[in-house]
C-alpha cells in the first residue's frame, strides 16, 4: 500500500492563478500507469495539492481560519470550486493514461475540529481499492465544528487514512529534491530528517500563497506519521525529472527520508 501526493507546486505554476502544468501532469500520470502495470500487486491512493487553484482564493478569503459570515461562506465555496477544477484536470489525465481513477473530495466526506480531522468516510475508498480502482483525494475545504469551515491539506487526509489503511510508504512529490539543509545558501539536502534536525533546518517562506504551511508543515506532518507508525517510510522528493515518480513507486529511495 502506497500513498502518493503530487504537490501543488509540481502540478501547477503557483506564481500564476489557475495555471496547471499540463505536460507535467500528463507525464506523471503515465509514470503512475507504468508503475502499476509493472507491479500488479501495488495498491495506491493518490493525492494532490491545490496549488495555484485553491491557495489564492483561500488566502484571499482566509478560509483556513474559519467561515462564519455570509461573505466567508461565499469564499469557502469559491475555494471548493477552484480545487475541483484542478482535480478534474488530474482525474481526466489519469483516465487518459488508462487508469480507472475516481475522486473522493474531502469536502464531501470529512468533519474537522479546529483544523484537525475527526471523521472521514473511508469505506467507499476501501471498496474502490478492492475493486481495482485508483482513489484520488486532494487538498480541499472542510466543515469544521469549531471554525465553521477550514482547509484540509492532503497530508492531513493521508494522516487520517493511515490509521485505517496502514500504508507501507508515503511519497510526497514536489519541486524540491528533498528537505534542504540551508536553503538558499546551500542546495544540499538531508538524506534523513528526524525531530532532532528541525532546529537546524532553514524553512524558506513560500513566495506564492500557501495556507497549509508549506515545507515546514509537510515535515511536521511526516514526522507525526513516522512517530505513530514505526516502520512506515515517508519520503519527500522531486517529481520534476522524468521517471522520478515511477522510480519512487517501484521501490526507489529518492529525496529525504523522514524518520524517528
Amino acid at each position: 500500500m502506497i500513498f502518493l501526493k503530487l504537490g501543488g507546486s509540481l502540478i501547477t505554476d503557483k506564481s500564476k492563478p489557475e495555471t496547471p502544468r499540463l505536460k507535467v501532469i500528463g507525464r506523471i500520470t503515465m509514470e503512475i500507469a507504468h508503475a502499476l502495470n509493472q507491479r500488479s500487486e501495488l495498491r495506491l491512493v493518490l493525492g494532490h495539492g491545490s496549488g495555484s487553484f485553491g491557495h489564492p482564493p483561500a488566502s484571499r478569503h482566509k478560509t483556513h481560519l474559519g467561515a462564519a459570515s455570509q461573505a466567508e461562506w461565499v469564499g469557502f465555496a469559491a475555494v471548493w470550486s477552484a480545487a475541483q477544477r484542478l482535480n478534474r484536470i488530474v482525474i481526466d489525465s489519469l483516465i487518459e493514461s488508462g487508469l480507472p481513477a475516481i475522486a473522493f473530495p474531502p469536502s464531501s466526506s470529512t468533519i474537522s475540529k479546529d483544523g484537525m480531522l475527526l471523521e472521514m468516510a473511508l469505506e467507499p475508498i476501501k471498496r474502490a481499492l478492492d475493486a481495482g480502482l485508483l482513489p484520488v483525494v486532494h487538498g480541499d475545504v472542510a466543515f469544521d465544528l469549531t471554525r465553521g469551515g477550514t482547509i484540509v491539506s492532503t497530508e492531513k487526509v493521508f494522516a487520517y487514512m493511515a490509521s485505517h489503511l496502514r500504508p507501507d510508504r508515503i511519497l510526497l512529490a514536489g519541486l524540491a529534491p528533498g528537505v534542504y539543509k540551508n536553503f538558499p545558501e546551500s542546495e544540499e539536502i538531508f538524506a534523513t530528517v528526524t525531530e532532532d534536525d528541525l532546529s537546524r533546518i532553514n524553512f524558506k517562506e513560500a513566495e506564492a500563497p500557501d495556507v497549509t504551511g508549506g515545507m515546514w508543515s509537510k515535515v511536521q506532518e511526516a514526522l507525526g506519521l513516522a512517530r505513530e507508525y514505526p516502520g512506515l517510510e515517508v519520503r519527500i522528493f522531486s517529481g520534476v525529472e522524468p521517471g522520478a515518480v515511477a522510480n519512487a513507486l517501484l521501490d526507489g529511495k529518492p529525496g529525504t527520508l523522514i524518520s524517528m
